[in-house]
């Protein structure tokens, strides 16, 4: 059978010396309950009875003290207890649930967002942001254009913008098809072949040396293009020296 708790053991001994001093028959010093008590049924008191004659020590608790103290635990003005069930029968059962929550509604961190509205809200006020400073910046400002092109007056060299001065110095090294086709084309299937050839979902640069190889290998290369076509290509596009033959770059 179920221990019953201490303090439900206390509170059911209080309750029998509060109900023995309230009508003048004392309770026996075991705790037991009086067998003539008309309030416990007769199966329980043999059942009791029995459970003592096979008990020698005292360290164990007879059922009939356990009926006794929930029968004490009950008003004493007569009757049936309050919340009895058939018979007048108080046997309840008892049993420990743990404090807390039985469900557990934390949410686990994770390092993922939506790409909508988390990224593509901030791009779009950046891109606002930008507009803007461009708009204004523009009122101010001049465009660096040159005079009026002079069909009969071919500038020498003739550059493309710097953005595609990396492409222009190519073409002085490869046939148009490699320059304008191939070499472009290879390098950017790579950029695309690179999240699927890196897997690793670590967002620290020491962890990511394949996709930060492949990444600066490509800046550089299209870095180095476009200075030389920049700063080391003079009258007919020819390689010269900056601080010998001067500057032919102009925005």
């Amino acid at each position: 059978m179920t221990e019953i708790p201490e303090h439900l053991l206390k509170r059911a001994q209080a309750a029998r010396d509060k109900a023995a001093a309230s009508s003048g028959d004392a309770a026996p010093a075991g705790g037991d309950a009086p067998a003539s008590d008309p309030r416990i049924p007769a199966h329980l008191l043999e059942r009791s009875k029995s459970a003592r004659s096979k008990t020698d020590d005292g360290g164990a608790v007879a059922v009939a003290d356990k009926v006794a103290a929930v029968v004490a635990a009950a008003p004493a003005s007569g009757g049936v207890p309050v919340g009895a069930g058939p018979g007048g029968h108080t046997q309840r059962l008892l049993t420990v649930v743990k404090s807390g929550s039985i469900q557990d509604v934390k949410a686990t961190p994770v390092d993922k967002v939506h790409t909508w509205p988390h990224l593509l809200a901030v791009e779009f006020v950046a891109a606002l942001a930008c507009t803007a400073f461009l708009f204004f910046f523009s009122i101010f400002v001049n465009a660096p254009l040159l005079q009026l092109a002079n069909p009969n007056q071919t500038p020498n060299p003739s550059k493309a913008p710097w953005y595609f001065l990396g492409l222009q110095e190519l073409l002085t090294m490869f046939h148009p098809m490699v320059a304008g086709v191939t070499i472009p084309g290879i390098a950017l299937f790579a950029l695309i072949l690179a999240p699927y050839m890196d897997k690793n979902p670590s967002n620290k640069p020491e962890d990511r040396k394949f996709a930060t190889s492949i990444m600066t290998v490509h800046l550089m290369f299209w870095a180095v293009l476009v200075m030389i076509g920049s700063f080391f290509r003079g009258p007919g596009f020819n390689f010269v020296f900056p601080w010998r033959d001067g500057l032919f770059f102009e925005l």
